[in-house]
């Protein structure tokens, strides 16, 4: 079974600040990129979400296939986002 974890910190202006991935699917190009893919689309939701509640972590956010995004959001709006398997969640 492969797993698959992505985090990435996001500034406030969208501007990646830092990327890792980890696990055995990590290492496909075509899975890599899927993943930034998936994450960039997360963030509109984010952006969405982040002024309608005052909770700072947001779990499951967005789904795709067996991919769960999370978000935690700061005060300072950096954005903590996290893509794993939906059964590492």
């Amino acid at each position: 079974m492969t797993s698959t974890a992505c985090f990435i910190i996001v500034s406030r202006n969208d501007i990646p600040i830092y990327e890792a991935e980890v696990g055995s699917a990590a290492k496909r190009e075509d899975a890599a990129q899927l993943h930034q893919f998936i994450l960039h689309a997360a963030l509109d939701i984010v952006q969405d979400l982040a002024w309608t509640t005052s909770a700072m972590f947001l779990k499951s956010i967005d789904r795709f296939n067996d991919l769960v995004v999370s978000v935690y959001v700061t005060a300072g709006h950096i954005l903590y986002i996290y893509l794993n398997d939906l059964h590492m969640s």
